[in-house]
């Protein structure tokens, strides 16, 4: 993650989400701008943060991990997503890890300064108030996901979350077979079982497997299979 010194770019990213709006003069000037890339991880758990972030462009998963090591999807988030929130109002340590699927952009402010400048600030704490709600709701939904439905319909809905607008109608994704495993664990499967599903998917047209990639060919079928759910 690196910081971008374009104060032009900075004001149009704040901009965008009305962040005058909730913010006071104090704390946008705080603000900074970073770029982030396909693949980094912002936090794990455990760690301790030292900004709130503004999650303006891009896509990013939140997983947890079990004493295993195995990865469980929670979300995926796109813009406009907060992380820090629950931490600043908890002061406490980071409990999922996050990381970036694509390359994007966010907005920045030291937590301490938040504390000092906007404590009292009501507009920004009922701000807080409606973000952590929406994702306690998000949350519950990716919970009542894995554990009530099928693996193909998670599989399903997994791919879809990795689509450009979250809704499965620029997916451009391609996975290499030798992550299956990795997949797996995140659908609380195992490998024989997504490679069974996997074939079906191959067979019904809506995936293809060629030289070690899959690839989505029918986003239409997708959806059915995914029966209206989105890791989001």
């Amino acid at each position: 993650m690196r910081e971008i010194q374009d104060q032009d770019k900075l004001d149009l990213h704040r901009r965008k989400f009305q962040l005058d709006e909730v913010f006071s003069e104090a704390s946008l000037k705080k603000m900074k701008l970073f770029k982030v890339e396909k693949g980094e991880v912002l936090c794990s758990k455990g760690d301790r943060l030292s900004h709130m972030y503004f999650l303006t462009e891009g896509k990013m998963k939140i997983f947890a991990l079990s004493p295993e090591g195995k990865a469980l999807i929670l979300r995926f988030k796109t813009p406009f997503a907060i992380i820090g929130d629950v931490e600043y109002v908890q002061d406490t340590e980071v409990f999922h890890t996050v990381q970036f699927v694509t390359e994007g952009y966010m907005i920045g402010i030291p937590l301490d300064d938040l504390r000092k400048i906007e404590g009292g600030n009501t507009t920004f704490l009922n701000f807080l108030l409606e973000i952590i709600t929406a994702k306690f709701y998000t949350e519950t939904n990716a919970s009542t996901l894995n554990m009530l439905y099928s693996v193909d319909v998670r599989l399903a809905s997994y791919l879809l979350s990795l689509s450009d607008d979250g809704k499965g109608s620029m997916f451009h994704e391609e996975m290499h077979t030798s992550s299956l495993q990795e997949l797996a664990d995140v659908l609380g499967t195992s490998y024989r079982h997504l490679n069974r599903i996997l074939r079906q998917f191959h067979e019904d047209g809506i995936l293809e497997r060629k030289r070690g990639l899959i690839s989505v060919k029918d986003m239409d079928r997708l959806r059915e299979k995914a029966d209206g759910n989105i890791y989001e």
